[in-house]
């Protein structure tokens, strides 16, 4: 009962979504009325391109939208092909004979109802309506304009590839396949949102990801009635575990290795049309820290730059905070000439600890935002300038003392060495709930914010498996890549907690070394 009024409700919200939805029925025999209900359907639309044809004694119409399907291949593989093929029909039925020969696609289907033409139609593929059949042709023409691939903009690395996501869904689905060449690699496909019809992609590799998560990703999406979806956000914000935390629950990536490597570990793409951020599921949290160059780099070399980015974030977290406690409650843990020339800086100052690093972070906060929405050429320039000018007039004016100044740009730059950037927003939000706790309780109050936030990410799940696996709960099979990167012949298996299919990454003996033979082939080159 329930799940009648369930989907009754749905029923009628998508009746409200969109109340001018053309009713689903059968293509009509006279080609000339299906063309009369596609244009009072779009309302006379001039991208509507309808073009009536003749052929073998036959009448019909060719429909397609301009900009979603490419003139070219219609005029060369359809319109050419008619004039080839104006010949004897030997018998055959004219519509098998439209579909076999005289239209030379590479991919041809048969649609019987409306919701077929309207979904091909807008897919940019071709329609052809014959005169005296009540079914049509689709035929593959899409060819709509697409960005090039690029280099990421927000992913950078030193030696890994160059190539970025683009906002183009096959092409994206294609850069994943060249680096997995596995059969094993399935693609299932969906449409979400009752107006917009966004295409979705999901991708994984069967026998490595575990069928639960797989099966959950599907149901999530599959629950999802929105009357659009304009980029891979909607879909974070609407099958997330957890709605009411800043940390990010599922990644995000533009990069196709990184999003190949998540791939063969277990988790699940989700690909969405129109954006060049693929999502991948479930994630954890020290997946945040994890940059593509640690993967590129030897792994003494990259764990200590790892170790370096997890402290960079503490710093972004703690910086302003325990500064704040420090000078605020805490002075006897300064060392005393410290103190005096922090003491000193400050004896001008008419404002608080807390409200000189309100002030300044908040005015740094603005103009890393100003430096963002400018255009390219003058937002770096008006963020940069911006900061010295305001912070060394702050400084003049005496509103803040230098070391405040200090202790911000040290802040900011730490943030930035976050690579994810929904886990850098994130510092940043907590960055001030813990600057307030310093200022009621100092060093206190910041262990029991630190409490409350370790609590509060234990407690996280990420399509089911923990968000701190797997330091919490702790599993010593699964720290190979943690805190210390281990080289990549010791990385034997994919994370448990992960993937439950085939577990072994590479098989014996793959740690290098010199010949077993070098010994006999040094002395056989003294003998001689």
């Amino acid at each position: 009962m329930k799940k009648k009024q369930k989907q009754r409700k749905n029923d009628n919200y998508r009746q409200q979504q969109d109340p001018q939805k053309p009713e689903n029925s059968p293509i009509l025999r006279e080609y000339k009325d299906n063309i009369s209900r596609i244009k009072g359907e779009f309302g006379n639309s001039n991208d509507i391109v309808i073009r009536e044809i003749v052929h073998c004694k036959h009448r019909g119409a060719l429909v397609y939208v301009d900009g979603l399907a490419d003139s070219r291949v219609i005029s060369d593989f359809i319109l050419e092909s008619f004039n080839e093929n104006d010949n004897v029909m030997d018998g055959m039925d004219y519509f098998q004979f439209m579909i076999e020969k005289a239209v030379a696609l590479g991919s041809n289907e048969v649609i019987h109802d409306w919701n077929q033409v309207y979904d091909t139609l807008l897919s940019g593929n071709t329609i052809i309506f014959l005169e005296g059949y009540n079914k049509a042709i689709s035929g593959e023409t899409k060819g709509w304009e697409k960005r090039a691939i690029t280099e990421p903009s927000t992913q950078l690395s030193i030696r890994g590839p160059k190539d970025s996501f683009t906002e183009t869904l096959r092409t994206n689905t294609a850069l994943l396949r060249r680096r997995i060449k596995s059969p094993n690699l399935w693609l299932e496909s969906m449409r979400i949102g009752t107006v917009s019809q966004t295409d979705i992609a999901i991708m994984y590799i069967k026998g490595i990801a575990n069928e639960k998560i797989v099966e959950e990703v599907k149901e999530r999406l599959k629950r999802i009635n929105i009357d659009s979806i304009l980029g891979s956000g909607y879909i974070e914000q609407l099958i997330e575990d957890q709605s009411w935390t800043t940390f990010p629950t599922t990644y995000h990536s533009e990069r196709p290795d990184v999003v190949t490597s998540q791939l063969l570990e277990g988790r699940v793409a989700i690909i969405v049309d129109g954006t060049p951020f693929v999502i991948t599921a479930p994630a954890v949290f020290i997946q945040f820290f994890q940059a593509a160059d640690d993967y590129y780099s030897r792994f003494d070399i990259s764990t200590g730059v790892r170790l370096l980015r997890i402290l960079a974030f503490f710093i972004a977290l703690l910086g302003p905070a325990v500064y704040i406690a420090g000078t605020t409650f805490h002075q006897e843990m300064i060392p005393t000439t410290m103190a005096i020339a922090i003491a000193a800086q400050r004896e001008n100052v008419p404002f608080p600890a807390f409200v000189e690093a309100l002030i300044m972070e908040v005015t740094f906060e603005i103009l890393r935002e100003a430096g963002l929405r400018l255009p390219r050429a003058v937002g770096q320039a008006v963020s940069i300038v911006g900061a010295l000018v305001i912070g060394q007039a702050a400084v003049q004016a005496g509103f803040v003392s230098p070391v405040m100044v200090i202790v911000v740009s040290i802040t900011a730059i730490a943030n930035f060495s976050t690579p994810v950037f929904a886990m850098a927003i994130a510092a940043r939000l907590i960055r001030f709930v813990l600057m307030g706790l310093a200022t009621i309780l100092g060093f206190y109050g910041i262990m029991l914010g630190l409490m409350f936030m370790s609590i509060h990410l234990c407690s996280l799940r990420s399509f089911g498996i923990p968000y701190m696996m797997p330091l919490a709960p702790f599993n010593i099979r699964n720290q190979q890549d943690i805190f210390v990167r281990f080289p990549i012949w010791a990385m034997k298996y994919r994370p448990m907690f992960i993937s439950k299919g085939n577990m072994v990454r590479s098989g014996e003996s793959q740690k290098p070394g010199p010949p077993k033979n070098g010994d006999d082939n040094q002395s056989s080159k003294g003998e001689s």
